[in-house]
This record gives structure tokens, C-alpha cells and sequence, in this order.
């Protein structure tokens, strides 16, 4: 038998009338018009935003619930908006952002890159998690990067990492001991060789991870301390 509606009032809804009136609710809105809401909402976050996180933000007018209306999902929605869906973002849409971006800056993106473009990006973790290091994503992308360029990067993602934990650039030690308690760093040694093991080799490598730390909004001062 066919489930009869829990209130009368339901029951005697005309189905017509309910959905021109609900056609005329949407017609408030453009496509456009929500998908630029989404953008400048991204903007202010500076990340893609939940529906929580939407319907928050004072400078917003449509409700989540009329994006979900006009584009089938919240997610569709923001892929729409050439926002990442942060929970949801496929391996191959990953791939499609770093490709997308690639072409915009007309050469192979870093990590640098992908930080002073969140919002419509995702996280450089993620890629970290999803492919084992930004290098292996960026080869599947379609990019030529070297296997001495992964290691690098790897390095200096790890060195930004340990900063943060001490407080101030790593020196040699800092790395010996850390290693101790960590394997999947890269030895200090490792490090070092990438330099040619020339005088000044470590501290190339800091200055290569203090540009890191400041790309990502961090202040390093002279010292090597950590400031903000």
C-alpha cells in the first residue's frame, strides 16, 4: 500500500502548483549569480566553504538549501564554482586542479603555488595523502619532474614540518635527533648530499625552508626563530 503523507495538510498538496511555486523560488537566483556567492564566500574563508560555513558568513543572501536546489548537490555546486569539495574531491579531480593550474601559471606548479591558491585548491597534504608526496601527483598530472626535484621538495616539506614543531629553523643536529624519532625523514645526510655537501650546504637548505615558511604566511626572523 502506498505510504499516506503524516500530515493532511500534505495529502492535499497540488504537486503542480507546488512545483511552479517552487520553479518561481529559483528563478530568484541566477546560476551565476550563487556561484559567484560561493566564490567571494571561498575568498573571505580562504577555503572552500561547508554549508555550515555558508550560511555563517554575513555577506551571503542565498541559503545552502537553494544552491542544493538549483545545482542537484553542495558539492556539485562548489565544483561548479571551481571550488574543491573538501571531503569529497575524487583522485582525478585532484589531478584535474593540478593540470588546470599548471596551464594558468604555464609551468609545473609547486607547493608554493597550491597554498597561494587555497580555496580553490586543495590542501598540499592532501596530495601528500592521497598520491605519497606532491612530486608522484604532479607525474600523474601529466608533468615532467625530476626524480632530484621530489626529493627536494620532500625535504622541504619535512624541514617546514620540524620548524614548526621547534620553533625556529632545524640545524643539523635538530635533524639527527628528530630522525631518531621519525624514519620518514629524510636522513640529515640525505640532505646535506643535495647541496654537493659543499660549505654552507645546511644552511642553503635552512634558507630553502625559511622561503617555504614565509610563502605559507610564517615570519622567520634573522635568527631562525619562528615569529608568527
Amino acid at each position: 500500500m502506498p505510504r499516506r503523507p503524516q500530515y493532511r495538510a500534505l495529502a492535499g498538496i497540488d504537486r503542480k502548483a507546488l512545483e511552479a511555486f517552487q520553479a518561481g523560488i529559483r528563478k530568484r537566483y541566477t546560476d551565476e549569480q550563487i556561484l559567484a556567492e560561493l566564490s567571494a564566500c571561498a575568498k573571505r574563508l580562504g577555503r572552500s566553504p561547508t554549508m555550515r560555513e555558508f550560511a555563517a558568513d554575513p555577506e551571503t543572501t542565498v541559503h545552502p538549501q537553494t544552491v542544493i536546489e538549483h545545482f542537484g548537490s553542495w558539492n556539485e555546486a562548489k565544483r561548479k564554482a571551481g571550488l574543491v569539495p573538501r571531503r569529497f574531491a575524487t583522485r582525478q579531480e585532484l589531478l584535474d586542479l593540478l593540470k588546470g593550474l599548471g596551464e594558468e601559471l604555464g609551468r609545473i606548479p609547486t607547493a608554493r603555488d597550491i597554498e597561494a591558491h587555497r580555496g580553490r585548491m586543495p590542501s598540499k597534504s592532501l596530495y601528500w595523502h592521497t598520491f605519497g608526496s606532491l612530486a608522484t601527483a604532479l607525474r600523474e598530472a601529466g608533468f615532467d619532474v625530476p626524480v632530484g626535484e621530489e626529493k627536494l621538495e620532500r625535504a622541504l616539506e619535512q624541514g617546514a614540518e620540524l620548524a614548526h614543531t621547534l620553533g625556529r629553523l632545524p640545524k643539523f643536529a635538530d635533524w639527527s635527533e628528530a630522525r631518531k624519532q621519525d624514519e620518514s625523514l629524510l636522513t640529515e645526510w640525505q640532505i646535506y648530499r643535495m647541496f654537493e655537501g659543499r660549505k654552507g650546504a645546511w644552511s642553503t637548505f635552512q634558507f630553502l625552508v625559511r622561503e617555504r615558511l614565509v610563502a605559507a604566511g610564517t615570519d622567520v626572523a634573522p635568527d631562525g626563530r619562528l615569529t608568527a
